[in-house]
């Protein structure tokens, strides 16, 4: 049985050797040389790249990085928690539901964003109308900011916290709140005794979910942030493409990756029994 699993795992194995180990050893490896008179890098190896990091600059891109991509969590729980509530309870519309949900995917993740950005634009749909009907004469800013930008990472990654949540919330009994109605709970108090609790492994890694693609998301950011809502992603392609300082771009991969990693094992310590539940 030991062979025949070695045997099962073997192209698992050669494929994460392949494709994880050996590419992040590169990274390592590039993260630790010097950049190249014309880009790419060299020798000597040094810390240089990553005593750059202390740069307040960067540090204020990082800020604002775990800002923005905490802020989009947020609202996805906000309005995912009710969202698949509602699909939970819905009978036999909750296929329907569903598939609305994940309708958006089925449609490039580029073209969502240029509808946005047709939409907020000076203008667009947005603007138009609300000129049109007289209650503003000036168009407002609401595209090349923060704003745009959560609201584009909420749009793009909602749906992975609308379905681990629903998930759980699914197959909860609901006798156990027929019971506390019975006892006389209220409605806001079986919310909070009764069906967060048990929403939480759910909730927990729907948040994972999101905040750690919106912590490294580059291409909301560089289109309707406009390049004045510079997040850690958009510093990383940026060195790998205009800047080409490819050490410098390693060495903030590896330490987003390691952050990351840190908030991965602290959710996992912290909430690991109910995630796994």
């Amino acid at each position: 049985m030991t062979r025949l699993r070695l045997l099962f795992l073997a192209p698992a194995r050669l494929l994460t050797f392949g494709f994880f180990l050996i590419p992040l050893g590169i990274i390592v490896l590039y993260s630790f040389s010097t950049r190249g008179t014309y880009g790419g890098q060299g020798m000597p190896f040094t810390w240089e790249n990553y005593a750059r990091l202390f740069d307040p600059l960067y540090g204020t891109i990082l800020l604002r990085s775990f800002w923005l991509a905490g802020l989009a969590t947020s609202i996805c729980l906000l309005m995912g928690f009710p969202l698949a509530l509602f699909i939970a309870r819905s009978g036999q519309r909750r296929n329907l539901f569903l598939n609305l949900v994940m309708l958006p995917f089925w449609t490039s993740f580029l073209v969502r964003t240029y509808a946005w950005m047709f939409l907020l634009r000076d203008t667009g749909l947005v603007n138009t109308a609300l000129q049109s009907t007289g209650i503003i004469t000036d168009p407002l800013p609401l595209l090349y900011n923060d704003a745009a930008v959560v609201l584009g990472l909420v749009y793009g990654y909602l749906p992975f916290m609308v379905l681990p949540i629903y998930g759980t919330v699914e197959r909860m009994d609901a006798s156990l709140l027929e019971a506390a109605a019975d006892l006389g709970a209220t409605p806001w108090v079986s919310l909070w005794k009764i069906v967060i609790p048990m929403a939480m492994p759910g909730i927990i890694a729907g948040a994972i979910l999101v905040f750690i693609p919106c912590l490294g998301a580059y291409l909301t950011p560089d289109l309707m942030g406009g390049g004045k809502s510079i997040m850690v992603g958009n510093l990383v392609q940026n060195q790998f493409t205009n800047a080409r300082d490819w050490p410098f771009g390693s060495a903030l991969s590896l330490v987003l990756t390691g952050m990351v990693m840190v908030l991965l094992w602290i959710a996992v310590k912290r909430g690991g029994d109910r995630l796994m539940g």
